[in-house]
């Protein structure tokens, strides 16, 4: 294992030191791997360092936000790590949202620039920049040198998450916050320079940048990125990498596990996989190490981390049903209504924020915030800790187990689809008296949506042509598995639609 320096938690974490530690050390090792070839941590540099330099000559300044909506590919991010340098912010745009969604995400954070792999999309950006025409201007921009000093505490990313009224709301972070969680793996001794990541997920989004090449460059060690996820090609990536960490939604684990032609020496160098975004059923674990000689951990993440508040370590008994133990640099707490601490045992709202004693405290830094949005940043943070929304629990031994996310939320493939995004669609259409959307639990996805209408009185209205609405409107990955009609629905004693009752009804 290679001998690295200490990484310095004295002070707020940033991308330059954090590289500068990594091309001092390996500048001539893989940093990145990707369908578009191999970059070393040296060359990485120099094609960050020319992003910035291209940013800089698009006009982007300081604290100006950057949209980027690019596939799985050492270009998203060399985008992100050039709008770090430049001291811009990073705001990422998944490419299979549906060109409302990518419209509103456009008009809500109101970038400079607007990176796509779609040059043919009109989002009203002021200045967008195809693909091709990007790679040009970073491959002739001479590099930034010395790189501009960035404030590593001011706002670096905007990561969109969706909430219960339907519209996304964007999660402030800093480089700080963004680099953390990598860091403190490395400082626990969880990766090193000898692990090889596969990223499997969209690095559109953050959480997946956190988890992967962030977390890569601080440990000295190499990223693969994979550009499809259908079992065969990463059973190929893990092969040929020598890939031995990766983090999947319970869906890829569950195709690669159920798939005939990925065996078990394709997955050999696989010793760390973690599981994540959704439950996965215990028995499909056992199954999984039972082929494959490794139980996949699990944890509890959340953008407005970002990522990992707790997680189920390695090398302790992983018990069932549990996401973990917290980490060391976050103090989580299970409150009341009253924002009180309730008893081990029972049922309240999670919370987090940083360690007040030992080691680890004033490490860890909440989110900026919420963009645009300061009533509702402040009743989320109030008390100096992240109000997740979620319920959970301890137990005695400090593990902590998720009772209940955030209420309404459905969990496909690893992907939160809050109902009140899909019944906003359904509802703005006439023939729709009222609507209801619920999970319906599925082997292999978790759960899958199904939509409840109630028709306007005295107008017939087909499930094809809701179902076109919401693909005209949603990503893919939100439009209802089915449609199902009704005549009046449960009510509430406040005369609100029963969900729970739908709930049944759906699982029926």
């Amino acid at each position: 294992m290679l001998d690295t320096p200490p990484i310095d938690f004295s002070r707020p974490l940033s991308l330059d030191v954090q590289f500068g530690r990594a091309v001092d050390a390996v500048p001539e090792k893989a940093a990145l791997v990707g369908a578009r070839g191999r970059l070393t941590y040296a060359e990485l540099a120099d094609e960050a360092s020319r992003a910035a330099a291209a940013l800089d000559g698009l006009g982007v300044q300081a604290g100006d936000r950057v949209a980027v909506s690019l596939p799985n590919d050492i270009d998203i991010v060399v985008a992100l790590m050039g709008i770090w340098i430049r001291g811009a912010v990073f705001v990422g745009v998944h490419t299979v949202l549906a060109p409302p969604e990518k419209r509103y995400l456009i008009g809500d954070c109101q970038p400079a620039l607007y990176l796509t792999a779609d040059p043919s999309e009109d989002v009203s950006s002021p200045r967008t920049v195809d693909l091709d025409e990007w790679r040009s201007l970073v491959t002739s921009a001479d590099p930034l040198d010395p790189w501009p000093e960035a404030d590593p505490l001011a706002a670096a990313a905007i990561a969109y998450t969706s909430g219960t009224t339907g519209s996304p709301k964007g999660v402030m972070h800093s480089q700080h916050n963004a680099l953390l969680p990598g860091a403190v793996a490395v400082e626990r001794g969880s990766y090193d320079a000898d692990d090889v990541f596969l990223c499997v997920q969209p690095l559109s989004i953050l959480n997946l940048q956190v988890l992967n090449p962030l977390t890569t460059v601080q440990a000295h060690a190499t990223c693969a990125i994979a550009d499809r996820h259908d079992p065969l090609s990463l059973a190929r990536w893990i092969k040929q990498e020598g890939v031995t960490h990766f983090a999947v939604v319970p869906t890829v684990a569950y195709d690669l596990l159920t798939h005939p032609d990925v065996h078990p020496d394709d997955l050999a160098t696989l010793t760390k996989p973690r599981v994540g975004g959704a439950a996965m059923p215990e028995t499909v674990k056992l199954l999984f190490e039972e082929r494959f000689g490794a139980k996949p951990a699990t944890s509890y993440a959340l953008t407005e981390g970002p990522t990992l508040v707790a997680r189920q370590d390695l090398g302790r008994p992983i018990i069932e049903g549990s996401c973990g133990r917290p980490l060391p640099h976050v103090e989580v707490q299970v409150l009341d209504d009253e924002d009180r601490l309730v008893p081990v045992g029972e049922v309240g709202e999670i919370c987090f924020g940083p360690r007040r004693d030992g080691l680890w405290a004033g490490v860890y830094r909440t989110m900026l915030g919420y963009w645009g949005l300061p009533e509702l940043s402040a009743e989320t943070l109030r008390g100096g800790v992240v109000h997740s929304g979620d319920l959970g629990r301890f137990d005695t031994d400090g593990e902590l187990y998720i009772v209940e996310r955030r209420s309404q939320l459905i969990i496909r493939g690893g992907n939160n689809i809050y109902p009140a995004e899909i019944e906003r669609v359904l509802g703005a259409d006439s023939r729709v008296a009222e609507c209801c959307v619920v999970g319906r639990p599925d082997d292999r996805l978790g759960e899958v949506v199904v939509a409840f209408v109630q028709p306007a009185n005295g107008v017939e209205v087909a499930a094809e042509d809701l179902l076109g609405l919401c693909r005209a409107n949603l990503a893919a990955f939100k439009v209802p598995s089915e449609i199902c009609f009704v005549e009046a629905f449960p009510r509430s004693p406040l005369g609100k639609i029963a969900r729970s009752q739908v709930q049944t009804m759906a699982e029926g």
